[in-house]
């Protein structure tokens, strides 16, 4: 049985995928074997001993430790592209109320209502401080062609935008996926000078921490229009503000708002919202129960964050799981102690990812406890799982 403890509010669409014959799954579970959440933070969480797996139904991560799984072993999956189409339509409403001041109409309109006016006197008159450009025709630049930005810029193409896109980890199947008129600059700069409108879609890292910054926007059109739901550190906000004020940004439309930007003119900011769809939510949900169980019940890793992706059919009748460091040696230092006890190897895959790496191995037999237990011993392993074919 394994036990599934989750945190936050967890879709039931994703939780019924759950066979309860085979997992527990509690918001108390004690000494759990894998752990579901949200945006719960982890940071300073005590990881438990028998804890495999941590999967987050979302894509951001940085409310788990990454440095603490990755040295214990522990896999942490994100759900990428479950959200995108949420965030899609929200960017869509983003580059609307960005250039027409939708907001700032409606409460024009209620104010008007709230102090006695008779609104359809004064609607005419009004209207002219809420004008503002229509998408069509103009340019919107793409930072980060991922899931979402890809159905960002597509669906920009279909709106009759010129659109430039930049992402220096663009993969082979992304680009099939992008609209042959996109255009796929290199440099962002060239965006930067093209863009009326630039919606941002990357992770946050230490590299891209801050990255919008007074340079970045000193490069871009003046009175450009610049969306953020990706993350709010991504963006400098005192460079922002600055910006702002000097009109050289036009508007700013975050999901991530604080006190100052919310009382800084020309900000429209958003409570979180971009994956705030009931659809997202189930989506994220099954995806993360899914890889939990593939991961659980037969060691295949799907879209992890710290560790390498493999997925391998079950051959044989006893499959090992291997989390070590990428160190030279450790795939001759385990197939040696595998085979003293003649068990014929019927699959093997072995992948890296920075420091670590993966290895499953798939047995026509089941070897002594003792030769599992030199497996677990050997230098630079971090975690030695085994699996048994119930057929």
């Amino acid at each position: 049985m394994y036990r599934i403890q989750t945190f936050n509010q967890i879709s039931p669409v994703g939780l019924d995928k759950f066979d309860p014959e085979r997992y527990s799954v509690s918001t108390e579970q004690t000494d759990e074997d894998a752990i579901l959440l949200r945006s719960a933070k982890l940071l300073d969480a005590p990881l438990g001993e028998h804890l495999l797996a941590v999967a987050r139904a979302g894509v951001g991560v940085n409310n788990i430790p990454l440095d603490r799984c990755s040295e214990r072993g522990i896999a942490v999956f994100n759900t990428p592209g479950a959200n995108a189409n949420a965030v899609k339509e929200l960017v869509l409403c983003a580059m609307l109320m960005g250039s027409r001041d939708v907001d700032g109409s409606i409460r024009w309109v209620r104010d008007q209502a709230a102090a006695g006016v008779d609104v359809t006197q004064v609607v005419e008159k009004g209207k002219s401080a809420f004008a503002g450009p229509e998408l069509y025709r103009k340019a919107l630049g793409v930072i980060g062609l991922g899931a979402i930005g890809t159905l960002v810029a597509n669906m920009a193409v279909g709106l009759g935008m010129d659109v430039y896109g930049y992402d220096p980890y663009l993969s082979v199947d992304t680009a099939l996926r992008l609209d042959r008129h996109i255009h796929v600059v290199k440099d962002l700069r060239v965006l930067y000078r093209n863009a009326d409108y630039i919606t941002i879609h990357v992770h946050y890292t230490e590299k891209t921490a801050g990255m919008i910054n007074a340079e970045a926007m000193s490069a871009m059109k003046p009175g450009v229009r610049f969306i953020n739901l990706s993350r709010g550190e991504i963006v400098d906000n005192d460079a922002m503000v600055a910006a702002l004020d000097t009109g050289k940004v036009a508007a700013y439309i975050t999901d991530f708002p604080d006190n100052r930007l919310v009382a800084t003119p020309h900000v429209i900011a958003m409570p979180h919202l971009g994956a705030s769809t009931p659809e997202s939510e189930q989506n994220c949900s099954v995806m993360a129960v899914e890889e939990l169980m593939d991961y659980l019940e037969n060691g295949n890793i799907r879209n992890s964050v710290n560790l390498p992706s493999i997925s391998m059919e079950r051959s044989g009748v006893m499959r090992l799981c291997m989390i070590h460091r990428n160190v030279p040696a450790m795939l001759a230092n385990i197939t040696t102690l595998l085979s003293r006890n003649q068990a014929n190897v019927e699959n093997l895959s072995n992948k890296s990812r920075d420091e670590l790496a993966y290895t499953v191995v798939d047995l026509n037999t089941c070897i002594e406890p003792e030769i599992i237990e030199e497996v677990r011993r050997l230098p630079n392993m971090l975690r030695v799982r085994v699996l048994v074919d119930e057929m």
